[in-house]
């Protein structure tokens, strides 16, 4: 495996976001996960229509990710084009909570200023599966 600089990160999200199908709010966002071995899995935003059948890039990346047997996500790079960076919506920051809680997320916007979060920093006392009382 080699190691991949944050740099290395972001700019393959940057180039996810290139796929964005954002049709109708003209706002394209890439994400990539890092895998415990090193891979990664790359989305962009895909609109609808109907606009709440869409998906953002950061569960169309964890999604493809973990249809394809990855797991231990390590790293995560969010990007778009925007005034400050985008951090994952309250959809995203759940379902990467339940595989990636303590993943680093790395947020850039296209003027260059990143930011740096856990998935745990972002969604405080998150709903976990032991809520569901399945005992």
């Amino acid at each position: 495996m080699d190691p991949r600089s944050e740099d290395d990160l972001v700019a393959a999200a940057w180039a996810a976001r290139e796929g964005s199908l954002c049709t109708y709010s003209k706002f394209a966002v890439g994400a990539v996960l890092e895998d415990a071995a090193g891979n990664l899995w790359t989305g962009a935003n895909v609109e609808n229509a109907s606009y709440n059948l869409g998906l953002c890039a950061e569960r169309v990346a964890l999604y493809y990710a973990l249809t394809h047997g990855a797991s231990g996500f390590r790293r995560i790079a969010v990007v778009a084009d925007a005034a400050s960076p985008v951090p994952p919506c309250g959809a995203c920051r759940q379902a990467l909570f339940e595989f990636a809680p303590d993943a680093t997320l790395s947020l850039e916007n296209r003027a260059g200023e990143r930011q740096h979060y856990t998935v745990r920093e972002l969604l405080p006392r998150a709903f976990e599966a032991h809520h569901l009382n399945l005992d």
